[in-house]
């Protein structure tokens, strides 16, 4: 039985703003170039990846207009004001060779660091489960803070994940799923949860934890520390 082949959507239409100047995050430098080339590349190198798809916000200036990667198409989207209005423009966008069962793969531009095994274990099992994503269980105590900073209260971690990405679901179930969370205005943080809200049970896939999502200046030294240790 051959490999399925995927298409991924990576939503870069964010502005990062947590990172701070005038740049968003995605285009800053890590080791030598910018963020989301790391991960586009990481990407385009897993061989059931098919294509990419890379929603970019509307007035984007710094996109480097590559068109090919791998020998892989990567094509490009506008997306919106909010994550799941990105991701919904780069499903829409998707060429239509990819069926509305198809799965379809939806990867952080922000996270360089994936593991290509990871991809492959979760395409492999989620491919078996109708859907799924990337995590790790919760190893850290948990703490409930109040408006002060305080501890007030010790939360169990029991069952608990940390959610990562790639996250993987067919095509129109996903589609369908972020169009009645937009309709109904709930503003999901990510792809499983627009499924969960729409009945389905998505796989918890455990990946490495170094799969991590570059969100402020402390996380390049990491995420080119880790990048060179993967190579």
């Amino acid at each position: 039985m051959n490999s399925p082949l995927l298409w991924c959507v990576v939503p870069a239409a964010g502005r990062g703003t947590r990172v701070g100047g005038d740049c968003p995050k995605q285009y800053l430098p890590l080791a030598g170039r910018p963020l989301i080339e790391h991960t586009l590349e990481r990407l385009a190198a897993h061989p059931q990846i098919a294509g990419l798809l890379v929603v970019l916000g509307a007035a984007d200036a710094h996109w480097s207009s590559v068109g090919m990667l791998h020998g892989k198409p990567v094509l490009t989207a506008v997306g919106g004001a909010e994550r799941s209005d990105s991701v919904l423009a780069g499903i829409d966008a998707l060429p239509e060779v990819v069926g509305a069962g198809d799965f379809v793969l939806v990867h952080d531009a922000a996270r360089p660091c994936v593991r290509l095994a990871d991809i492959g274990k979760l395409i492999e099992l989620a491919g078996a489960a109708d859907g799924g994503l990337l995590g790790a269980p919760l190893r850290d105590t948990l703490k409930r803070a109040d408006a002060a900073g305080r501890s007030e209260l010790t939360e169990p971690r029991d069952h608990r994940w940390r959610a990562f990405t790639p996250q993987m679901f067919r095509r129109a179930q996903l589609s369908r799923a972020l169009r009645e969370a937009g309709r109904r205005g709930v503003n999901v943080s990510d792809e499983a949860m627009a499924m969960e809200q729409a009945g389905f049970a998505p796989l918890l896939v455990e990946g490495a934890e170094d799969n991590i999502k570059v969100t402020t200046a402390a996380d390049f030294a990491l995420a080119e520390f880790l990048l060179a240790r993967t190579a």
